[in-house]
């Protein structure tokens, strides 16, 4: 069997990836804020007899718990790496995201179950009370949002900023909620208000957990098509074809990419790699990129450009003995 020759290149990466200075403040804001409200809210309603004030403060607490997980991952991420985890921590921001997600569906549980109480007893309301406190809600809620607004391509950032349009949201309901209440002298209202925010909760939720879940698994991040990837790398001049091409997200900000390009001409040179790396990054994101050069296709697999899905075992044994080449 001849040799084949490879060749790897990799772009060059610092590990210094701290959060900006304005979402390490928005975290720190976000927290006391939300903590004094969450305080507040739950004494107000307890002494309001209302579900709704409750639920709210139980989200609220959750949101809180949310933050300083997404802020203690954000610092962690700022880790370089270590023999022992050569990535650094910075996918913790991704352990993050999805623990924020499941913290958020036991909130939804557990307002739904104190809700359906209420529904079956339901209590009498000061809703003036109950209207006063969520309005402030909005305002906190509201402002705590708007710290986070520019951050939207991190999704732990994402997943913050999430929270707190959703608290803003349910707190606004709970206002024309207690509106009602005032009016009509319905007290059912109180709990059925409670079960509307569990589905807001859980609306707003479903994506971050999808999304979460997805690159936790090293699933590709929503942002890039694969399909279009391959096609980039395989226009390229002197490319016959790509094969195990893999994109995986090694934080909420970060993407990395190894692929094999087959290149019959012989080896392209390092500005052809640089070239390459350069496109992967302005046009999909991805910043970490190892690209291998083999100048013969890999022995048995010409008919198969997916071989690494759908012929495993051919393909890795047709490339073992070639050593691969990694970050």
């Amino acid at each position: 069997m001849p040799a084949h020759h490879h060749s790897a290149g990799h772009s060059h990466h610092g590990y210094s990836h701290a959060p900006p200075a304005s979402h390490r403040r928005a975290f720190a804001i976000g927290i006391v804020l939300n903590l004094g409200f969450v305080a507040a809210e739950a004494g107000y309603g307890f002494w309001a007899d209302s579900m709704a004030l409750l639920s709210d403060a139980g989200h609220n607490l959750s949101d809180v718990l949310g933050l300083a997980i997404a802020w203690g991952a954000s610092l962690l991420a700022r880790r370089g790496p270590t023999e022992r985890f050569t990535y650094g921590l910075r996918s913790s921001s991704i352990l993050a995201a999805l623990f924020n997600a499941l913290l958020l569906l036991i909130a939804v549980g557990g307002i739904v179950w104190e809700s359906v109480l209420r529904l079956v007893d339901p209590t009498p309301v000061a809703a003036v009370t109950v209207m006063i406190v969520a309005g402030i809600g909005i305002i906190v809620n509201g402002f705590t949002a708007f710290l986070f607004m520019g951050g939207q391509h991190d999704l732990n950032i994402r997943g913050a900023f999430l929270h707190m349009v959703a608290d803003a949201a349910v707190s606004l309901g709970v206002v024309l909620g207690g509106l009602v209440i005032l009016w009509t002298g319905a007290d059912w209202i109180d709990p059925v208000l409670s079960l509307v925010i569990a589905g807001v909760i859980l609306w707003s939720t479903w994506g971050l957990l999808n999304q979460s879940l997805t690159l936790s698994l090293h699933g590709v991040p929503r942002s890039i098509a694969i399909p279009e990837v391959r096609r980039t790398l395989q226009r390229m001049p002197g490319v016959a074809r790509v094969h195990h091409l893999h994109v995986w997200a090694m934080s909420t900000t970060e993407t990395a990419l190894t692929a094999h390009r087959v290149m019959p001409g012989g080896h392209p040179g390092d500005g052809f790699l640089a070239k390459a790396q350069q496109e992967l990054k302005t046009r999909f994101g991805i910043g970490h990129t190892t690209l291998q050069i083999d100048i013969h296709n890999p022995s048995g697999h010409e008919q198969d450009p997916e071989c690494s899905l759908d012929a495993r075992d051919h393909c890795h044994k047709g490339n073992d003995d070639e050593g691969h080449h990694h970050h």
